[in-house]
């Protein structure tokens, strides 16, 4: 059984003022973790009114007034603090960017690190938050599909001419550094639309399930979704990624190790876990997650 472990940093609430980013970045890499990872987003309302997908009654419940460090900047303090591991997003709201400025961003990040860059990328459900940057909601999926081919192409140093009603991009543009391959971008959502389109013009999905709901199964379907639409536009589907985060699980990865086999017979390649513990040593929850892995090889 082969699959990819890793972490997610902190960059909201108490925990990166208290412990670092960077610091608490170099520690899980310290202790095996392959990939390390930050969530995302720039503002809040005082109360949550939008649906959340990710929850069976569409309630988010969790406090909106704790600090929300931004994403990037938290990747390039742990770019600087770390040397092996992958960095990523789990996922970054992309309609709310300017894609050539973000572009510009992760080719700095993927340069400087030594090419470790992979951003998980959604279209976003916090219609205040969209709100707030001014930001069309309705037309949010439409606009990651475009701002996804506007990034690839800067990443090439030169991209081609661009004109659309959301964006325009002057021809003979220079966007440098140009990357010599483009950064993996794995696209978050269990919506068809998202699986679809995961398949379709991502290079994976980001999925998301709660330690006490992992379900291999809904993997599996989501798999076969996102194959077929990758199949269809020409790719190769067995080159697509599926990584999925577990939120829920600090402390409890002896829950999520019970699971391992179902999720990587699902096609699960890589998870991210929560591993902030009382006794602020996360190699004990890496160990755990990586004998579990070696037992069922």
């Amino acid at each position: 059984m082969t699959l990819r472990i890793g972490a997610k940093v902190p960059n909201s609430g108490p925990v990166p003022m208290e412990a670092g980013i960077a610091a608490t970045a170099t520690a899980l890499e310290d202790a095996g973790f392959e990939s390390l990872w930050v969530s995302d987003h720039v503002v809040l309302p005082r109360t949550i009114e939008s649906h959340y997908p990710f929850a069976a009654d569409g309630k988010a419940t969790w406090a909106t007034d704790s600090p929300y460090f931004e994403a990037i900047i938290a990747l390039a303090m742990m770019a600087a603090a770390t040397k092996r591991a992958t960095l990523g997003t789990a996922v970054l709201v992309l309609p709310l960017r300017n894609p050539v400025m973000l572009a510009k961003q992760a080719a700095t990040i993927d340069l400087l690190s030594g090419g470790r860059l992979t951003l998980g990328v959604g279209a976003g459900w916090l219609k205040e938050e969209f709100d707030a940057l001014n930001v069309p909601f309705e037309k949010r999926g439409g606009r990651m599909a475009e701002w996804i081919g506007l990034m690839r192409e800067c990443w090439t140093g030169t991209p081609a001419a661009h004109a659309t009603e959301r964006y325009e991009l002057a021809a003979d543009t220079l966007v440098l550094p140009a990357l010599e391959r483009p950064v993996p971008l794995l696209i978050g959502g269990h919506s068809p639309i998202a699986l679809k389109r995961a398949g379709r013009i991502g290079d994976g999905w980001l999925a998301q399930q709660d330690a006490d709901a992992l379900d291999p199964s809904e993997i599996r379907a989501a798999r076969e979704t996102m194959r077929a639409a990758a199949t269809e536009a020409g790719k190769d589907p067995e080159a697509q990624r599926i990584v999925l985060r577990i939120v829920g699980s600090a402390g409890r990865c002896d829950l999520v190790a019970e699971h391992l086999p179902e999720l990587v017979a699902a096609g699960v390649g890589e998870i991210i876990v929560d591993v902030v513990r009382d006794d602020g040593d996360p190699r004990a929850d890496h160990d755990l997650l990586r004998h579990a892995v070696t037992v069922s090889a």
